[in-house]
């Protein structure tokens, strides 16, 4: 049983789609290599891999699992939200510490 919040890995090892047989991924050799990758941890590799496929002139359902690791795989827009926050912080603190031991 899954805790804490996680979820418990599909029986296939990766993602799955709709109206496949079990254990076996749609798409090429190379996007199910790529999504194992990104499973393994290997994010930055998966994502230079969904490029490559994308160059190239990849059946329209490589493209679409291509596009999804892709997707999947993106840093999401509040992250850097939070970081500039962060960096006006340290900057207001570190003004505010000069100016009273100046």
């Amino acid at each position: 049983m899954a805790k804490g919040g996680q979820t418990p890995p599909e029986p296939g090892g990766g993602p799955q789609a709709s109206g496949t047989a079990p254990g076996s991924l749609p798409g090429s050799e190379d996007v199910r290599a790529a999504w194992a990758r990104k499973d393994a941890g290997d994010v930055a590799g998966a994502r230079l891999d969904a490029q490559r496929i994308l160059a190239g002139s990849p059946s329209p359902e490589d493209r679409e699992r291509a596009e999804d690791l892709l997707r999947a795989t993106e840093t999401p827009r509040a992250l850097y939200g939070y970081a500039l926050l962060g960096a006006v912080i340290l900057a207001v603190l570190l003004g505010l510490a000069l100016t009273r031991y100046s």
